[in-house]
């Protein structure tokens, strides 16, 4: 809760938390109430995917236009660089749980009715550039909700297993959903995936349903008042190890990950593989990206020290892979570049989510999430235009390099702040360059 100063009060009260145990890969599923969340979000998740490969062939199948395509993903995704902040306000405000299910069932109306118009006959493009802004209105409060609701499921000893799973929700969905949706499209039509798509949130808002109130770890509401917004961007600017994980997210975010980019123009104009080289550049990424959030959940827990190291690997595989002379060295390094770019977004989430006071959570989960996902349509149509006009080499090596650089760059300033220094040594008989503590002299001559 915050006060009039500014500044957050104490963390609310949790309930009653047990021993912390030995980390497993799946501890966090024997929580009931976020097992019912997990489950839920398995089969709503296929279905969203199912629904953006629908989405993107109607569009494409009404006006003949790739750039229609690109407006409908556009419209999707303003609402949360608009006003991604004021969600996080309201979720601060609200309960979470109440607000999920309004989401949801929003979310589910809109699959509903765009089936409804296709399989009718009567749909046309405008009708699919409302349905994608209305979702992506439901996205600005729906994802810091989910977001910070995972702390009210499972408490702060499973926070780290539970984000990590939840990417690895999202990635098995990532392999499984538009597989079923091409299946779906070509037997029987783009109406019955988007049918199947609404139908699917019955899952996430039973589960909603069926939780225990007594169980979760209950964070308490802020009070409606003015300057809440400021407020939190303040919490923010405040606070180095939050801000400098959202800005080293930003920077990957915005140049690192325009994979849809990148790897079409490599399978189309460099390989020349076909549809089929792409679609296997996507499902090895996934694979690497599933494989990524597995070992995120194994670890247990999040350090800084971990996400810029990520960090500079991703960025260093994508200049590695931007020089790939054959094609299947390109494709297997798609495994490794998608388990580090995922270590990267479990680690900066769960960072950022365990730093935060819960007061404050929505706004900071919103900020994160406004932009993570809101710089990759910024950051796509530049890079686009870099890997058109100078070749997708060039590119893909530029991301690559931008990434890798505001990882160094990000790493240095919080080594200084934390008091660090580099230290080059020798251990078992190789090199190794770690960061130390400095000597107390070093501090004061720094200061």
């Amino acid at each position: 809760m915050s006060t009039g100063s500014g500044k957050p009060s104490a963390p609310a009260p949790t309930a009653p938390t047990t021993p912390a145990r030995k980390s497993s890969m799946f501890s966090s599923l024997k929580v009931r109430n976020y097992r019912l969340f997990f489950a839920g979000q398995v089969v709503s998740n296929t279905g969203t995917w199912m629904q953006r490969i629908a989405q993107d062939w109607l569009v494409l199948s009404l006006t003949g236009s790739s750039a229609a395509v690109g407006i409908t993903s556009a419209l999707q995704f303003l609402p949360m660089l608009l006003f991604g902040l004021y969600g996080g306000v309201l979720v601060d405000r609200l309960p979470r749980r109440p607000v999920l299910l309004v989401t949801q069932s929003a979310m589910a109306l809109s699959g509903l009715a765009l089936g409804a118009l296709t399989l009718s006959g009567h749909v046309q493009v405008w009708h699919v550039y409302l349905a994608a802004f209305f979702v992506g209105l439901a996205t600005v409060v729906d994802n810091p909700a989910r977001q910070s609701f995972v702390s009210e499921m499972v408490g702060p000893d499973q926070l780290h297993n539970a984000v990590s799973l939840n990417s690895a929700n999202f990635q098995s969905a990532r392999l499984i959903g538009p597989a079923v949706g091409g299946l779906m499209i070509t037997g029987v039509g783009t109406g019955w995936a988007f049918l199947a798509n609404g139908l699917s949130f019955a899952a996430p808002i039973t589960g909603l349903l069926l939780m225990r109130a007594r169980e979760l770890y209950p964070s308490r509401r802020t009070p409606r008042a003015k300057g809440q917004l400021r407020e939190g961007l303040q919490y923010v600017a405040g606070r180095p190890d939050l801000i400098w994980s959202i800005v080293l997210v930003g920077f990957i975010g915005t140049f690192g990950f325009n994979f849809p980019v990148w790897l079409s123009a490599f399978a189309d104009n460099v390989f020349h593989v076909g549809a089929g080289g792409y679609s296997l550049l996507n499902t090895l990424m996934a694979a690497g990206s599933l494989g990524g959030a597995l070992l995120a959940a194994r670890r247990g827990s999040a350090r800084m020290r971990l996400l810029i190291a990520a960090a500079l690997a991703f960025g260093a595989l994508e200049v590695v892979a931007s020089l790939a002379p054959a094609y299947w060295l390109f494709a297997a390094l798609m495994v490794p570049i998608g388990i580090c770019g995922l270590t990267v977004n479990v680690t900066a989430n769960t960072t950022v989510q365990m730093a935060t006071d819960p007061a404050m959570r929505g706004r900071v989960m919103s900020l994160y999430m406004m932009v993570f996902m809101g710089g990759t349509p910024v950051g796509a149509p530049v890079i686009g235009w870099i890997t058109d006009t100078y070749g997708p080499r060039v590119g893909f090596a530029l991301g690559g390099v931008v990434s890798a650089a505001a990882a160094g760059a990000i790493g240095l300033v919080l080594a200084r702040v934390g008091g660090l220094r580099l230290s080059l040594g020798w251990y078992r008989g190789a090199p190794r360059l770690r960061f130390v503590q400095r000597r107390r002299k070093e501090l004061a001559t720094a200061a």
